[in-house]
């Protein structure tokens, strides 16, 4: 199954030459072997050998998501992620996933808000068949009817499962729907239903031409490979591909808030579900590092500020978390409560609201920001020492920071937040005027 995420994790045009290494990285082992080449249509290919095993794992990072949608095809985004596995002029619908594990490998896919990712890992005995795979896909795409209308079921019903039948997710669309009023960061990266059943074929071909372009993409190759032959195979399979005019940029800016926004959802529930949302900042602002820092701080595990204060301390709730993945544009600060069956919602909002003021009156700990510290640096390494995490990673920080390089810059991005800076981001941020609740209350089922 294709994963769909969410409302996950600013893009900047810089000049790199054609075919350039990275600099060296102290700290980050085969950083400076990275080497970047951009194909004469644009596509950008950037390649870190690592030949610690004889896999090789391949990102292409499309600048499609939600955040590009507008009223009438919503959900469109995500509908390319099944559809780019269901045949070209030249290859039958199933086909992509029979090649590629016949021969070794294995595939995935997701969708945001701001990015469509395609992922593979692969053999290295495999490189000609996967470039092969890659590059039919990105130009020859097929739109049989039969298949249109079969996958559009398919993703009707992942809404069905993810949203409609779903508490949480059905609560998280409507606070998303109610907190952003002009951006469109407001658009389910699922669709709305009405859409899902609308898009047309010219819809979904004039998509595809415009965003599925070889200069609408970053493609990162990471593993037992040689930098030379990675690009041959690009230049063979994608350098011919045409460049498209690049997309309408995303220009509109979300307004500030102004007052607090409430979302009641009534339905059948077992537990009472309580949300926090408030607007923060793009993933590459300088201070994203604090904000994930804070949101470890007050979620991060069965030690941190909230689990320990409203599921230990008050027995308020059964589980807390949150989440925080700036994209482009400023994006959503979420805090999650699942009370348990027949809590007080207004009590825990209360006792929530008191957690967040602590904070921004009286701050954190040292050790508090050393644990939360402690915890990102322990994910990052651990992404460092897979070829998947690299790829996926350097993806990441090309997207939102603008350039992959950011990436060896993480550890050292983390070190420099200090107590006083999580606690100016909290007192920006927590704000009451900047926030949307949303609560379920738990009812009887019929």
């Amino acid at each position: 199954m294709r994963q769909s995420i969410l409302p996950l994790l600013l893009s900047a045009a810089f000049a790199l030459p054609a075919f350039a290494a990275a600099p060296a990285s102290p700290g980050v082992p085969g950083a400076d072997q990275v080497v970047v080449k951009t194909l004469s249509n644009g596509l950008k290919i950037v390649v870190w050998p690592d030949h610690d095993i004889p896999n090789v794992a391949l990102y292409n990072f499309y600048k499609v998501g939600s955040r590009n949608e507008h009223a009438g095809i919503t959900g469109i985004s995500h509908f390319f992620e099944h559809m780019m596995f269901n045949g070209t002029s030249t290859r039958k619908p199933g086909e992509f996933d029979r090649v590629m594990e016949a021969n070794g490998g294995a595939n995935n896919a997701s969708t945001s808000n701001d990015l469509t990712i395609y992922s593979d890992w692969f053999p290295r005995s495999a490189q000609a068949v996967i470039f092969d795979l890659e590059g039919d896909r990105m130009a020859n795409l097929s739109f049989d009817p039969k298949v249109v209308e079969s996958e559009r079921g398919v993703v009707y019903s992942e809404r069905r499962s993810s949203v409609d039948n779903d508490n949480m997710g059905s609560l998280i669309e409507q606070i998303d729907a109610t907190a952003f009023v002009a951006h469109p960061y407001q658009i389910p990266t699922v669709g709305w239903p009405s859409d899902i059943e609308g898009w047309k074929a010219d819809d979904l071909k004039a998509y595809y031409k415009t965003y599925y372009a070889p200069n609408n993409a970053v493609m990162f190759v990471v593993g037992d490979v040689d930098p030379k032959e990675v690009f041959a195979l690009a230049e063979k399979n994608m350098g011919k591909i045409p460049a498209q005019p690049a997309p309408v940029a995303v220009t509109t800016k979300e307004p500030e808030q102004h007052g607090e926004r409430r979302v009641e959802l009534r339905r059948e529930a077992q537990a009472p579900l309580l949300v926090f949302a408030h607007h923060a900042m793009s993933g590459g602002d300088a201070d994203a590092p604090a904000m994930e820092l804070l949101m470890s701080i007050l979620t991060g595990g069965d030690s941190s500020r909230l689990h320990q204060d409203l599921v230990e301390q008050q027995q308020l709730a059964v589980d807390v978390d949150s989440q925080f993945s700036g994209g482009f544009d400023p994006s959503l600060a979420y805090l999650f409560v699942v009370l348990p069956p027949g809590g007080d919602l207004a009590k825990t909002e209360k006792a929530l609201d008191a957690a967040l003021a602590s904070v921004i009156k009286d701050g954190v700990t040292p050790a508090e920001l050393e644990r939360a510290r402690t915890q990102k640096l322990a994910g990052f390494w651990r992404g460092m020492a897979t070829i998947s995490g690299k790829a996926r990673a350097m993806g990441n920080y090309e997207m939102f920071n603008g350039d992959y390089r950011k990436l060896f810059d993480a550890p050292a991005a983390y070190a420099r937040v200090t107590p006083a800076d999580i606690q100016r981001i909290a007192a920006k941020v927590f704000r009451r005027d900047n926030r949307t609740v949303g609560t379920v209350a738990q009812s009887a089922a019929k």
